[in-house]
């Protein structure tokens, strides 16, 4: 007991480290904006008589401009300091409060791990980074609520927090009526009584303020930016994006905006009833951000704090709400999802469907389910040692015999895959040095008497068939090859797709190394060689363009070669697991062929692949250190699989264990 309690001391202290790194980072962030123009970003006239909306950029509620106007009055840099310290203790206080919300009974291992690891999450996730610019008060409101709800004492006291939460967002009233339909009628009464008085009082200070956020943009829609922008992460902002107008948009808006709070305010009070107060709480703000008028992405950390929520019955299956949350509120949307037309709509409101997915689809478990302590539990083989004895086979690696879910693959490899285009993209690209060594692989290359690519790529550029073919080649089967043996690995053979993702992973990962150190100038952007780019075309290396590739990708990205790595990494699992010699003649002939189109096309030199093969080569290389022989991972594959148990048999467990 005192080791574990040790380590989970010591890495406690480390997150609490981590996240007050980030919350340095961010203020670094924010405190670089000169005084002048963070005190614009305000966007509030200096003096007290003036109109909040007059330039169009206010977008809080009259009684919030109440509130923020006189802070205007103190030295732009001691606001800046103090405004960004104040927001992310706010942020810190929100991760302290919602993980003492957390359901009983808490695993000690969570109850102290959790608040480090929220407040972490939340510092890097997209709603705090632009909540920490000046005028956003959207952390204030998620910390009245949470105190109201959980830490203060007293039904007025938490009535006054939540009603004052609502005058500053005004669709946070949604949580009177979960209040009134879980049994705390004082509270509510106090919310709905404390908003009407802040809502009174800016009428009466600002009055014509207030005519025009309330009646003239009803509600403060349009105020900020056109209420179609990407930043309104609103049902009424989506609907707006997908092209409808007037009042048909109107009245679809209306419908749908009653549909999801009565849904969502459904499942938030069957839950609190459940003993998920928290996950309510989480519920009721994604509905309040989503059918308000305008919900702006700074205010969406409601989602964030969903992940309290528990989804699916198998242990394997846990990770992945959580870490479709993490991910959507962390990365940009692009990174998520691939730049194509027809993924737009899903793409320029992912905030909005995670909103709305923990609001009103994702089947959160109820306590009283026999999964909600003991999921169906993982299968994992048994421990088999690598082949060097000196490398024994690390503890972190379990095989997993089960399939992995679906959806945490793809999110894993569509996020991965990003992550190596943005990395790949922002290596050196210095033109000099990229030229430089490529003279310096030619000359290696003739010393060796491998230098063939001026031989072939004449070759091919005087047989057009052959050209064709090649070109082909090049372009269309990069991506499609490694993308079908994984998804048939998969499918079929779900032991050998985690030793296949693995070391394919692990190649790509290397190879990014080699992009970073050595840049390099492939044959058809070294001036003066006579090689001819025969995929994109005649190159003016005087001015290069590279092609329309040049915008997304690095074209001095050549070492490794990838096009070469990946193909032969197909080549090789194909021949282990194809069951017929002549698949198993395709997977080896495909690198092959690779390596022809790499080298004709003036794409890549021949030292560029043996670089490939490098990589592929440590990439498996390093799986079998890990996990040991691939052999043995098959027989502890085909080992029984214990049957998952019956809910009738968990429930009477789970019974006993609270008894």
């Amino acid at each position: 007991m005192g080791g574990d309690s040790g380590r989970l001391g010591a890495a406690r202290l480390l997150l609490w480290a981590l996240a007050g790194v980030l919350a340095v980072r961010q203020a670094a962030v924010v405190l670089r904006v000169p005084p002048g123009e963070w005190l614009s970003g305000f966007h509030l006239p200096g003096a007290l008589p003036g109109s909040l909306y007059d330039a169009g950029q206010f977008t809080g509620t009259p009684f919030a401009g109440l509130v923020l106007k006189p802070f205007l009055g103190l030295a732009a840099p001691s606001l800046e300091v103090a405004w960004t310290c104040v927001t992310l203790l706010f942020v810190a206080a929100v991760g302290l409060v919602a993980a003492r919300g957390l359901p009983d009974p808490v695993p000690r291992r969570t109850a102290l791990l959790a608040a480090p690891v929220l407040v972490g999450l939340m510092m890097v996730s997209l709603p705090v980074r632009e909540a920490a610019s000046p005028g956003q008060t959207a952390v204030l409101p998620v910390l009245l609520v949470l105190l109201a709800v959980f830490r203060v004492p007293g039904e007025r006291a938490s009535g006054f927090l939540l009603g004052f939460a609502a005058a500053l967002q005004p669709a946070l009233l949604l949580f009177a009526p979960l209040l009134w339909l879980t049994g705390r009628r004082p509270t509510a009464r106090a919310a709905a009584v404390t908003f009407a008085a802040a809502t009174a009082l800016s009428w009466a200070a600002l009055p014509r303020d207030s005519w025009t956020y309330w009646v003239h943009h009803l509600a403060g829609t349009g105020l900020g930016g056109a209420p179609g922008g990407l930043a309104n992460q609103s049902v009424h902002g989506a609907l707006l994006r997908f092209g409808l107008s007037g009042p048909v948009e109107v009245l679809l808006y209306v419908v749908l905006a009653a549909g999801i709070a009565w849904l969502g305010l459904r499942r938030a009070v069957r839950y609190a009833r459940d003993g998920q107060l928290l996950l309510a709480v989480a519920i009721t703000g994604c509905v309040a951000v989503a059918v308000a008028p305008t919900g702006w992405r700074h205010q969406l950390l409601w989602v964030l704090l969903a992940v309290a929520g528990k989804v699916g019955r198998r242990a394997a299956d846990r990770p992945v709400w959580p870490v479709a949350v993490v991910l959507a509120m962390t990365l940009p949307s692009d990174v998520l999802l691939p730049n194509l037309a027809a993924l737009a709509p899903v793409r320029d409101n992912v905030l909005l469907l995670a909103a709305l997915a923990a609001a009103c689809a994702v089947p959160f478990l109820p306590r009283s389910s026999p999964y909600w302590r003991e999921p169906v539990p993982t299968a994992y083989g048994r421990p088999a040692a690598a082949r060097w004895s000196r490398v024994p086979l690390m503890p972190f690696w379990r095989r997993v015999l089960s399939r992995p879910n679906l959806l945490l693959e793809l999110l894993l490899i569509r996020v991965g895959y990003s992550m190596y285009s943005h990395i790949r993209a922002a290596a050196p690209t210095s033109r000099s040095l990229a030229e430089g060594n490529g003279s310096q692989i030619h000359g290696i290359e003739r010393a060796l008497g491998i230098d063939i690519e001026h031989a072939v790529n004449q070759a091919v550029v005087n047989t057009p068939w052959l050209e064709k073919f090649f070109n082909f080649y090049y372009t269309s089967f990069h991506f499609v090859v490694p993308l079908t043996i994984l998804a048939v690995l998969y499918w079929r053979r779900p032991g050998d797709y985690r030793w296949a993702r693995a070391s394919l992973g692990l190649a790509t990962l290397l190879a990014l190394v080699g992009f970073w150190l050595y840049p390099l100038a492939p044959p058809r952007l070294m001036p003066g060689l006579g090689f001819i780019d025969t995929v994109h075309g005649p190159q003016d290396l005087a001015h290069p363009q590279y092609g329309a590739m040049t915008a997304i990708s690095n074209q001095y990205a050549a070492m490794p070669s990838l096009h070469f790595g990946w193909s032969l990494w197909c080549g090789i699992v194909i021949v282990v697991l194809a069951p017929k010699a002549w698949q198993k003649l395709l997977g080896a002939l495909h690198p092959l062929i690779t390596v022809c189109a790499i080298v004709a096309t003036a794409n890549h030199w021949v030292l560029d692949a043996v670089g490939g093969a490098v990589v592929v080569s440590a990439g498996f290389g390093l799986v079998y250190v890990l996990s040991g022989p691939r052999g043995a991972v098959q027989a502890a594959a085909g080992a029984a699989v214990p049957k998952p148990r019956e809910p009738e048999r968990v429930g009477a467990a789970a019974t006993r264990s609270r008894a």
